[in-house]
């Protein structure tokens, strides 16, 4: 057997897709969430040539630049170009007519093979991004979820079988983990604070694989120091896993410098203080939208958004955590995420 099969923190190598349904069309369509795009996913298919693309190092970063006909480009980059002003200002192109296309770069790593393009601003030379992927409906509803329960707004359009997602902004896990972690020791207990509340988060909503690499942080300069924010940027796993220290990011070993750092800047009592800060803060948001979170779940029970085997194996643990037998009971993974949700927000934080 490998070291990965081994391992408790790996989750599945290959997630299956799960297409949109019309409850989960409709709940879109309410919150404007589904509009007409000029680009589907599959357009941008059409490269036909690739070559990779390097950081400021020259390392490998996955990602590969791709290049399409000038026939194909025009018509692209266009599209591509409303697709922007789509999301930033209502379809307006003429306020946006500084704007291009610099760049499309394609990530055949991971499940969603996503697309990123790159916009420039030719007045001051700045730059923004958006993705362009496989519309999945366990993502649209990690991507609902998070805009909901956490601090975080989070801005998508989907159409057909096409999601767009903007990017955000924040200093990579990873990079922020290996160079900047120890850079202040001042900030160090905020940043395990805000590593606590962030598991919580991702506990509480069934986030799971929130290794360092698949979420940014957000520095904020304050009076005293700086402020920080970590946010989520991938939701391929939401509620998909069996596992329940899938859901948790301080099993990960990519966040284990995060880990330690916490073991050193706080005590358990505070610990158990910031989870429960969270979890209240959470109920707030829950009764704030609670009749788009009731929508939200009521499409959710339409839709097959994990395997059986996957549910019936997480309401074990759940049921465990709880110590209620109804987990185990529970053969959809959208009741098992409502379930979990209100027992967590109802009871005290456990050990």
């Amino acid at each position: 057997m490998s070291i990965l099969q081994d391992r408790n923190d790996v989750p599945s190598k290959k997630k299956i897709f799960y297409p949109i349904q019309q409850p989960l069309r409709n709940y879109l369509i309410k919150f404007d969430r589904e509009l007409e795009l000029p680009i589907q996913y599959a357009d941008m298919l059409r490269f036909n040539l690739a070559t990779p693309l390097l950081d400021k190092n020259d390392k490998d970063t996955l990602w590969k630049t791709v290049y399409y006909d000038e026939s194909e480009m025009k018509e692209l980059y266009a599209g591509l170009k409303y697709i922007y002003a789509l999301m930033h200002a209502a379809g307006r192109l003429a306020v946006m007519n500084h704007l291009s296309v610099s760049r499309i770069d394609y990530c055949s790593f991971g499940n969603s093979k996503p697309f990123r393009v790159r916009i420039i601003n030719h007045l001051n030379d700045n730059y923004d991004h958006f993705y362009v992927k496989r519309a999945d409906a366990s993502r649209i509803y990690g991507l609902e979820l998070e805009h909901i329960l956490s601090p975080n707004r989070i801005n998508y359009i989907t159409n057909k079988e096409t999601l767009i997602e903007e990017h955000i902004p924040g200093l990579p896990g990873d990079v922020f983990v290996d160079e900047y972690i120890n850079d202040i020791k001042f900030n160090q207990t905020r940043i395990s604070k805000e590593f606590v509340k962030f598991n919580e988060r991702c506990f509480v909503r069934l986030l799971g694989d929130m290794r360092s690499y698949n979420f940014v942080v957000d520095i904020t300069p304050d009076i005293e120091g700086n402020q920080y924010r970590i946010r989520a940027i991938d939701f391929d796993q939401q509620s998909y896993e069996g596992k329940l220290k899938l859901y948790l990011p301080q099993y990960f070993k990519e966040n284990n410098n995060l880990v330690f750092l916490g073991m050193d800047s706080i005590n358990e009592q505070t610990m158990k203080q910031y989870q429960q800060e969270e979890r209240s803060i959470i109920s707030h948001r829950v009764k704030l939208g609670r009749y788009r979170i009731r929508e939200l779940f009521d499409a959710s029970l339409n839709d097959e958004i994990a395997p059986l085997e996957k549910t019936l194996a997480l309401g074990q643990e759940l049921a465990a955590y709880h110590q209620d037998k109804k987990f185990t009971k529970i053969k959809h993974m959208g009741r098992m995420v409502k379930a979990h949700l209100y027992a967590c927000l109802t009871s005290k934080v456990h050990d």
